[in-house]
């Protein structure tokens, strides 16, 4: 084995941190018969050799020796690198990746290109491989043929001929899911792999099989799913529940539990079995690919089908829009008395609201009765959820207050490092705008160190958040003008401005006064947002503002015009001011003095040339803002809209902002272009932010914010989307 390993010049080559001279090591290592060394070696080859997907020479030279291991039935965790070598090979870049590759990223986008044509070359091994006598290495096997092999038909086949002789239900569900990447990646062949996935859903296989099946089709031949999938999926989870542990299914494949067999639950005290003690005994994992080996271990621990989770994610994927489909699955997982899969049910409801629109009243209802769980993981998954929710967790309400009711010690978050938070449950009730969360909020202003998002849930509650102004006050009167002012005092400025209490106007003035030099500007524009929320009930503030616009052009000057406008509504010493602040040097800059111009209205008119000029800018987002001030300051929005549409469809992003325009506008002002693009986004199903691969903490907050701005702007016109 390894002939020739030693010729290669490993040196000359590098990985992610370094020369490649220790790759041989790690090849070698991968044989070792000790399980630590194998693990260290798997872990350096995916951390460097591999590193986040990459390929590097050195990967490319590892290929001949990865498929010399995987065929040597003496070596051990053979699975593990049939699984390198399917991520290794198995990167597509399609014709729009390579368009937009840049000089600098072609030499990766070859390596890709060989490491395909590498490994799909030495593919056939896999058909060995999946009846080898190593669980491990049938479970790998089908995924590398179905994504590496090139001759999908020959795949197809074996896969269909492995099936029914295939002892393990694990290893089953991978020939299934193979099938499934065979039809997504060689469309031609959608039609019979649907026509099989079909019969194994339909006939007389185990629950998880039949699952699996439909989770398939879901992906490549939606269509082809029954009528009521929904009740058919809900039939297979009771009795996936139903079915003891361990159980063997018969020779047949079929699983005649009872529907209605008692489910036993393993809580949360109860012994985890030996694997447990195993894995203790080995001692807590180094390494990265240790450590989720563990981590998927312990979320596995205790339940009956394991792989449930990840099926029912598949099935949700493929169901796609269908909304209500989706919503009432995942309402009969809620409803379950197992644990587990309620907390699956619980996120995947999060990602299913965090990317569509929909009615999701009893949802979110049956997220909140989770709060009550005395299994930890389950109430914390659902307060997460429900605090992303804001004004859509409303029927959640007397649940999330039950919980901060029940438990103040999670009203605060402490964290190892950085400031303290407030706890989800606590959050979620705020934005809600409930009065219960007052308790929470007001024992969290008199902490030693405030927790730094209290200001924004106090902002959320507005006008009933008033009694927590004298609080606000005292400890801003409080904090020591030194390098740690600014993480001190933003909290307790942002709930003044938010409750425009211009009774604290003196402790904001002392701030403003002795800012230090340590993100001073910050802590200033904290300040002087507060005093511009307070309006006329600044008016001490007055000398301190006018010195600061002394100096035109700053971000200083910009913030400290705005508040004097605010408190003494001064436009001849104001707009001077903002107008040169159009012309400074960074966009963001300009973009503070062209909102500010809004504020004055059909007092700016004298700034309309240099809006104009703005709406051909480079920077989109100031093109925007631009274009809403020009209208403010001139009322007419003839050459303002098509700037704003044009950025509605170049960047989605910037609908909001836009919305709120065209809302105050109204649709016969803003025209008809405008009414049918807002008419468009009602319509649509799929939230206007929604990504893949990632989601921001207030997407679906700004997508409901959107919908409402829409409805505002066509007046009875409800569109899809719920109301918040």
């Amino acid at each position: 084995m390894f002939a020739g390993i030693d010729e290669v010049d490993w040196a000359s080559m590098e990985h992610a941190y370094g020369p490649a001279d220790d790759v041989p090591g790690l090849l070698r290592g991968l044989a070792s018969a000790d399980p630590a060394e194998r693990e260290g070696a798997l872990d350096g080859m995916y951390g460097a050799v591999h590193h986040q997907g990459d390929v590097y020479a050195c990967t490319l030279a590892c290929i001949p020796f990865l498929f010399e291991l995987v065929a040597d039935p003496g070596i051990q965790d053979r699975g593990s690198i049939v699984e390198l070598l399917t991520s290794i090979g198995g990167i597509d870049l399609d014709e729009d990746d390579e368009e937009e590759l840049d000089e600098e990223e072609i030499e990766g986008a070859a390596n890709y290109a060989m490491a395909a044509t590498a490994v799909t070359a030495g593919a056939g091994v896999f058909f060995e491989l999946i009846s080898d006598e190593d669980r491990g290495v049938r479970l790998a096997a089908p995924l590398a043929l179905a994504t590496l092999h090139g001759h999908p038909v020959r795949v197809l086949a074996l896969l269909r001929e492995r099936l029914p002789v295939e002892p393990d239900e694990e290893v089953r569900l991978a020939l299934v899911e193979a099938a499934g990447r065979v039809a997504l990646r060689h469309r031609p062949l959608a039609g019979q792999a649907a026509d099989w996935l079909s019969r194994l859903a339909a006939e007389s296989y185990t629950p998880g099989l039949r699952l699996a099946a439909l989770a398939q089709l879901a992906r490549c031949a939606p269509e082809a799913l029954p009528g009521d999938v929904v009740r058919v999926v809900a039939g297979l989870l009771r009795r996936l529940r139903a079915t003891p542990a361990g159980a063997a299914d018969g020779e047949d494949g079929t699983n005649g539990a009872d529907e209605a067999d008692p489910v036993v639950i393993a809580g949360p005290g109860d012994d985890p079995g030996p694997a447990a003690d195993a894995a203790e005994e080995r001692g807590a994992p180094v390494t990265l690919v240790g450590q989720l080996r563990a981590l998927s271990a312990a979320e596995s621990a205790g339940r009956t089908a394991p792989w449930t989770a990840d099926l029912l994610r598949t099935l949700h994927v493929g169901l796609d829009d269908r909304v209500a489909d989706r919503t009432a699955l995942l309402t009969d997982q809620l409803r379950s008395p197992d644990l587990r899969q309620r907390i699956d049910a619980v996120r995947m409801s999060a990602g299913l609201i965090r990317a569509w629109r929909g009615s999701y009243e009893e949802l979110v209802r049956l997220v909140g009765e989770q709060l009550a769980s005395p299994e930890p993981k389950l109430a914390e998954a659902a307060s997460h959820v429900l605090e992303e929710l804001f004004g859509l967790a409303a029927p959640a309400a007397d649940a999330l207050a039950a919980r901060v009711a029940a438990d103040p010690g999670a009203w605060v978050k402490e964290w190892a490092s950085g400031p303290p938070g407030l706890g989800s449950a606590v959050k979620a009730l705020a934005r809600l705008g409930d009065v219960r969360a007052l308790p929470a909020l007001a024992t969290a202003l008199e902490r030693p160190e405030v927790p730094h998002d209290v200001g924004f849930a106090i902002g959320y509650l507005g006008a009933a958040a008033a009694p927590l102004a004298g609080v606000l006050r005292r400890r801003l009167g409080e904090v020591a003008l030194d390098e740690g002012a600014y993480d001190r005092a933003n909290p307790l400025l942002c709930g003044l401005t938010a409750l425009r209490a211009g009774e604290a106007a003196p402790e904001v003035l002392r701030v403003l006064r002795g800012v230090p030099e340590y993100r001073g500007e910050w802590l200033r524009t904290s300040a002087l947002r507060a005093l511009g929320s307070f309006g006329p009930a600044g008016h001490c503030a007055v000398p301190e503002l006018r010195a600061l616009i002394r100096r035109p052009g700053t971000a200083a000057a910009t913030e400290a015009a705005q508040a004097l406008w605010a408190v003494a509504g001064d436009a001849e010493a104001v707009l001077p001011v903002l107008i040169e602040g159009l012309r400074a040097e960074h966009a963001h800059e300009r973009r503070s003095a062209v909102t500010a111009l809004g504020g004055l209205g059909a007092r700016a008119e004298a700034a309309a040339p240099l809006l104009r000029a703005l709406l051909s800018h480079d920077e989109l987002w100031l093109r925007v803002d631009a274009a809403i001030t020009l209208w403010e300051v001139s009322g007419r929005p003839e050459e303002t809209v098509p700037v704003m549409l044009a950025a509605w469809e170049k960047n989605r992003h910037v609908r909001v902002r836009v919305a709120e325009c065209l809302a105050r506008m109204g649709a016969a002002g803003a025209g008809s272009d405008a009414a049918d693009v807002l008419r468009a986004e009602l319509a649509s199903v799929r939230r206007h932010n929604a990504m893949d691969g990632g989601y921001g903490s207030h997407d679906t907050y700004e997508d409901e914010k959107l919908l409402a701005l829409c409805r505002q702007a066509l007046p009875g016109n409800t569109g899809k989307g719920p109301t918040t």
